[in-house]
């Protein structure tokens, strides 16, 4: 038997299985699918301690507002989950910054970054969001919260609610190009040659 038939054979017994439950079998069998999609999700890089770090973290960086839902909402510690196990690389820069802002949040006031007021995390992350203003001994932080504020930005705005919050128009149809908005021109302060 060639390998082309041996996995027709497969996928042909798998079937034939399918068509052999009961009505009531296929029901449970859905049912019991629906149910899995509704469970939390399980990350499979993060600690459980590391997974609340980054919720609360992608939230301060995209938080939820008038136009759209927060970074959570869209899924992006989902993402980044997914990232950190596709792209190994970006493994120690994860882990070693999480743990890094809870060192700094300890020495600052002896909590982690979790444990600590909003105050107290916005004041941590003010110093490190602006690399150009940031303190030299601050440099790891501010090369964590990049890399973080980054992979924050392609999580949501590739999420439903992100391309949502952009007001994305590709992927329509347009039957005759008339150019752009007059609206979109003026507010890049740009206009056509006549």
């Amino acid at each position: 038997m060639k390998r082309r038939e041996a996995v027709g054979a497969i996928a042909a017994a798998a079937l034939t299985a399918a068509f052999k439950w009961t009505p009531a079998e296929a029901a449970k069998a859905a049912g019991l699918a629906r149910e899995a999609l509704k469970a939390p999700y399980a990350p499979a890089f993060f600690t459980p301690h590391e997974w609340d770090t980054v919720r609360v973290l992608a939230d301060l960086v995209i938080p939820k507002d008038e136009r759209s839902g927060s970074a959570t909402d869209a899924g992006v510690p989902e993402f980044m989950d997914f990232m950190m196990n596709d792209r190994p690389d970006g493994q120690v820069e994860m882990r070693g910054g999480l743990s890094w802002l809870d060192a700094q949040c300890r020495e600052r006031s002896g909590k982690t970054f979790l444990d600590s007021t909003d105050a107290e995390r916005t004041g941590l992350l003010d110093d490190i969001a602006w690399p150009k203003k940031a303190k030299p001994e601050l440099s790891q932080g501010v090369a964590f919260f990049n890399f973080f504020r980054d992979l924050t930005a392609s999580g949501f705005y590739s999420s439903k609610i992100g391309i949502a919050d952009l007001d994305y128009r590709g992927n329509e149809f347009v039957r005759e190009w008339t150019g752009c908005p007059p609206d979109a021109l003026q507010k890049l302060g740009v206009h056509y040659e006549d």
